[in-house]
Formats: structure tokens, sequence, C-alpha cells
């Protein structure tokens, strides 16, 4: 049996091997989090985590926010596991199992008030465009007039603004020069080497084959997201936190 202790120990892992790819993560994080409580007006708000992983950013919300109702999907088992070992007793949490790439998904989300808002943190990106563009469509369809949509990733414009897609990396490559001077943290492939190694997690579900062998982005232009966006429905779309091409995007539903 999957331990709280040993959950929270690999979640701890987890976060410190994101950081190593955004050092500005907690940041992103607070950013996000303020945009949740200043846009939604009111101090239970019903939101959707998309790809929430252990559950980092769902904590974080109830933390901030726990009079919040979170409904965080994922669709790997391995991620799921820790986050309901960690955070399956939470007031206001509820995970659910479920492929974003699968149509329907947001009915199964048994949602019983359309959502305030949205979130997501380093996941979309996964999508190929044609998924994505299909996520953002059903995902209107689940917000309430005017709720938010807040999606925490590295976003490039080298398509469109090449120059300052440059400038933008490296200002995030001089920040991972300066926070990491004294060496990086493991790796997201070293992160899932290490928790199959693990005999406290034998018996645990395994991830998912894609999950683990995830190498790069599928959806990595601004440019993608925002014209997706538009395309679902969403009015207003831009960037409310950045460093580099670390962005928060947020859109509003009209």
């Amino acid at each position: 049996m999957l331990t709280i202790d040993v959950a929270t120990r690999w979640i701890d892992r987890w976060d410190r091997q994101q950081e190593g790819y955004l050092p500005d993560r907690e940041e992103r994080f607070t950013a996000l989090i303020d945009a949740v409580e200043a846009g939604v007006g009111r101090p239970d708000p019903l939101v959707i985590d998309l790809g929430c992983g252990p559950g980092s950013l769902s904590a974080r919300l109830l933390d901030r926010l726990p009079g919040a109702t979170v409904v965080a999907v994922d669709a790997d088992p391995l991620l799921l596991s820790l986050a309901r070992a960690a955070y399956g007793d939470r007031d206001g949490l509820r995970l659910a199992d479920l492929d974003l790439r699968e149509p329907g998904w947001s009915r199964a989300l048994g949602l019983d008030r359309p959502a305030d808002v949205a979130v997501s943190t380093t996941a979309l990106h996964w999508l190929a465009e044609p998924h994505l563009r299909a996520v953002y469509a059903e995902l209107a369809t689940v917000l309430r007039p005017g709720g938010l949509f807040l999606n925490g990733d590295h976003f490039s414009s080298e398509d469109t603004t090449p120059e300052l897609a440059r400038l933008e990396r490296a200002v995030h490559e001089s920040e991972e020069r300066r926070r990491f001077a004294g060496g990086r943290p493991e790796d997201w492939r070293q992160w899932w080497d290490a928790i199959a190694a693990d005999p406290d997690l034998a018996g645990v579900a395994a991830p998912r084959p894609a999950t683990a062998a995830h190498h790069g982005s599928e959806s990595l232009h601004l440019s993608t997201h925002v014209e997706a966006l538009r395309a679902a429905g969403f009015a207003e779309i831009g960037t409310l936190w950045q460093r580099g091409d670390n962005r928060l995007l947020c859109a509003v539903r009209p």
C-alpha cells in the first residue's frame, strides 16, 4: 500500500525536478492562484485542474482557498496514485482518471454547476494541436460566462516574433544559470527511472508508456494556444505573468 509519507516524499522530489525546468515555478503558481482569487469573485470557486499530475497545483489552490472545490484530472495511474495517497482525504479535492484526448471527458467530471475557472501548469503542451483544439472547445462548454482559463507553461513565440523568442529564451537560461550554479536537480527521465526502482512502490500502478517516454512538446507555440482558444469561443486572451518564455496565459469565456 502506498503510504502518505512515501507519496509526499516522491511529490516533493517531483517538484524539485520540475523546478529544474522552471526555476521560478513557485512564482508562477502564486501568480496563477492570485488570478483565481481575484477573478472568480467568490470564496468557494469550482476549479478544474487539467493534467494535474501528482496534485501539486491542486494542493496549493486549496491551501489558499480552502472553500474551493477542485476537480483534478489526469490519465497517468502512477501520478494519480501519488496524488490520492498524499491528498485524497483533503476536503474539496476530487481526482478524476480521464484522458483529455478522449471526447466527452468534460461530461465525465460530473459537475453540478458550471466551473468558475480551469487551470493547468506544464501539461497541455503534451497534446498535439488537433487534441488541444478539441480540449479547449470542450472546456468552453463547462465554464460559466466570465469564467477563466489559466495555463502556465513554456510558450514559444519563435514562429511569430523570432527575435523576441530568442531574448525570452536567453532570460530563462540566465535564470537557470543563477539558480543552479551549484548543480541542477535530477531531470524528468531520472525521476521516472528512480520511482520505477523504489521498492516502496511495488504493486503501485505503472505509468502510462506515453508518460514515461515523453520528450519535448507537441503544442509549444503561444500562437497555437491563442488560436485554439479563440476558435473555442474565448474572448480576451493574453499573458498575465511572464519571465522569459515562461508564461501564465489567461483566457476569458464570454
